[in-house]
């Protein structure tokens, strides 16, 4: 196709040529000299415009614009663990704690008549310290126990051990008496371990033969003083030891500093009654008085620890 345009092109120069020789001269003729020279031109456009194809611009495809796209579900988002707050007990001023029966475990054996002392170990697991507390008489068989007796100063933490001296009903039977402490205000205190979590009783069983087999039935304690040379107004517990029958006993001083118990001793008894025995505390001639104690332990025929006795007295100068 390219050779046929270029030969084309050459016979139109050949034509323009010729009549450019015998276009006729002089003034007379009025005729445009260029016009066989532009229909020639157009001639050729013509042609060249036939003959080549026509070209379009080059289109650009010009890709779409992607914007990416999350199809994933939008992350949940967690609301920061919620921290408990941090509960602290309630603590109670009065609250107290059954710790043991230090003398005449429940159903114990007594005599019609016979005088006994119940001892209970008490803890004070409150916040306040016992000042003008008292064991009062609840409900029950009061066994002739006095109906309120003072209670010991005892701080937050301290133990106390709660006595009551009773007398065995005459007729033959089961009896128990509930007791309980109350604050300076006259207000009853809750006994953690006790009965329904407020008392504490004694339990025996009467008989009138005797009390049953041989055994002590109480020790109860007292504070006096004794002197010598070289010892001035020392300390002296004084435990009296009641059986219910006839027999021996044997038994063992315990102090705080010594609570394994010393050597033992005896005491015989000729018939049910009560009897003295005496410590005398020695610890050096003077001695600065700091809070201690003193009990009994009965070896036989009980095996069993009848409490203690707390002092703070201490020897002088002579």
């Amino acid at each position: 196709m390219m050779k046929v345009n270029r030969f084309t092109v050459a016979v139109a120069i050949l034509l323009v040529a010729m009549l450019a020789c015998n276009l006729p001269q002089g003034p007379a003729v009025t005729q445009d000299i260029n016009a066989p020279l532009t229909a020639a031109a157009q001639t050729i456009a013509a042609q060249l415009t036939q003959s080549a194809p026509i070209a379009s611009p080059t289109s650009q495809v010009v890709p779409p614009v992607v914007v990416p796209t999350n199809t994933s579900p939008a992350p949940t988002i967690q609301p920061p663990a919620t921290i408990p707050p941090v509960i602290t007990p309630t603590q109670q001023c009065d609250k107290a704690q059954y710790i043991a029966d230090v003398t005449v475990p429940d159903g114990s054996i007594v005599a019609s008549g016979d005088v006994f002392t119940k001892t209970w170990r008490i803890k004070n697991t409150g916040t306040c310290t016992w000042t003008g507390y008292s064991l009062v008489f609840d409900t029950g068989d009061a066994m002739g126990g006095v109906a309120s007796s003072a209670i010991a100063t005892t701080p937050p933490g301290g133990t106390v051990d709660l006595s009551v001296t009773l007398t065995a009903p005459a007729a033959n039977g089961e009896y128990r008496g509930y007791w309980r402490i109350k604050n300076s205000t006259g207000t009853m205190i809750p006994v953690i371990g006790g009965y329904n979590n407020k008392s504490f009783y004694v339990d025996v069983k009467v008989t009138s033969g005797g009390g049953g087999p041989f055994a002590v039935t109480s020790v109860t304690y007292s504070v006096t003083t004794w002197s010598s040379p070289g010892f001035v107004d020392c300390p002296r517990v004084v435990a009296q030891i009641t059986v219910n029958g006839a027999g021996t006993v044997t038994f063992q001083w315990t102090r705080k500093d010594s609570p394994g118990g010393g050597t033992p001793e005896t005491v015989t008894f000729s018939a049910a009654g009560t009897k003295t025995v005496r410590y005398d505390w020695t610890r050096g001639s003077t001695w600065a008085g700091s809070p201690t104690w003193v009990g009994i332990f009965v070896v036989d025929p009980n095996n069993q620890n009848f409490g203690h006795k707390n002092f703070n007295t201490a020897c002088t100068s002579p």
